[in-house]
């Protein structure tokens, strides 16, 4: 299979560059029909029937973009010493040292001193030395003090490299789900950017249960795929946990005859993992996902999901074709852009049933 199947057209504009207030944005139903099928995302309780389980991620993203200024020279005479360097927080290694994506490359070499500026972009006391460069190219870096008790005062929030504008105070609030309660994430799990507390009662009231599991978003949920050929795609593992309350909520789910329904495709690979592991339903616990879904693949515990727009060639749009059938996503996308859709993290939603099981 090629990634080049996987391929759209998207116009610049098209690509939402401002969060709309939650509860707000257009909803497409795959399979639905005329104008049925271009809604709205507090239509969602009357898409589903009582009984059915929704399952939401509740990381919680941390300011995980630091900027920082070099105070040494290093061993090539003709690099500024005070020269900005730009830090993206990958995982936490061990105390304070932690493996970050650097940019430009080319000033962050082993044995390179750095002062962190704050929020302001002022000089912090707080410095940072790049111990050695991974093989995949990332930095292990150690910082002067552990870095989380300041993040909320030195970091940004790690707006995707589409957005293109700064961070501002809104976004702090904006790019955090309704439910975000577990700190770990360098990106947000952005299908449920589009729920408020009115649509989370709306659901209540028509009998559809919620559940939550965590996965921190890393680098691994939008590593660019450069192979040619899918299968030569190797995902970057990701940590989850699965709450015993929520193994069980889907058991007694799959009792009653109810739906799962994931928000989000982080939610899709946690618990498609958990029940690869476990040769069947999710068991309580936590891991690491690797999980690469692609068409053809046997989803053993989802039956639907709410998505955002995902970018050409991405995981993420193999994810759902693997879902739905690539050739129906792809001209959903396509009716998307017609439509004037909004895409991508703080753009409009799609809801997506497996294929064959029909939307009610």
């Amino acid at each position: 299979m090629l990634v080049a199947d996987f391929d759209f057209d998207l116009p610049v504009e098209r690509i939402a560059q401002n969060a709309l207030a939650r509860g707000e944005s257009r909803l497409l139903v795959l399979d639905a029909v005329g104008e049925e099928r271009h809604r709205a995302i507090r239509d969602l309780p009357s898409l589903l029937k009582a009984g059915d389980l929704l399952v939401v991620n509740d990381t919680r993203v941390i300011p995980a973009r630091l900027f920082a200024r070099r105070i040494t020279q290093t061993s090539t005479p003709t690099d500024d010493p005070g020269a900005r360097v730009e830090l993206l927080l990958v995982e936490r290694e061990s105390g304070a040292v932690w493996r970050c994506l650097v940019k430009p490359g080319r000033k962050a070499k082993p044995g390179t001193h750095l002062r962190l500026d704050d929020a302001s972009g002022e000089a912090s006391e707080l410095t940072a030395e790049i111990l050695t460069t991974t093989a995949s190219g990332q930095r292990r870096v150690r910082f002067s003090q552990p870095l989380e008790p300041h993040l909320e005062r030195i970091g940004h929030v790690p707006l995707p490299p589409y957005i293109q504008r700064p961070d501002s105070a809104k976004d702090h609030r904006r790019y955090q789900t309704v439910f975000a309660t577990n700190p770990g994430a360098i990106a947000a799990p952005t299908a449920g950017l589009h729920f408020d507390q009115p649509l989370l009662d709306q659901l209540k009231a028509h009998g559809i249960e919620q559940a939550t599991v965590t996965l921190h978003v890393g680098i691994g949920t939008f590593k660019p795929v450069t192979a040619d050929l899918v299968h030569e795609h190797r995902m970057e593992a990701e940590r989850y946990e699965i709450p015993a309350a929520t193994a069980e909520a889907i058991r007694a789910t799959r009792a009653r005859g109810g739906r799962i329904i994931a928000i989000g495709t982080t939610v899709v690979r946690t618990l498609e993992t958990a029940a690869l592991a476990a040769d069947g339903l999710p068991q309580p616990g936590n891991g690491l996902s690797k999980l690469f879904i692609t068409p053809g693949f046997h989803f053993r515990v989802i039956d639907g999901l709410l998505t955002n727009f995902h970018l050409p060639r991405s995981t993420l749009l193999m994810l759902v074709s693997a879902l739905a059938g690539q050739k129906k996503v792809l001209a959903a996308y396509r009716e998307a852009v017609d439509r004037e859709y909004r895409f991508y993290s703080y753009g409009d939603a799609m809801f997506v049933m497996a294929s064959g099981r029909p939307t009610p």
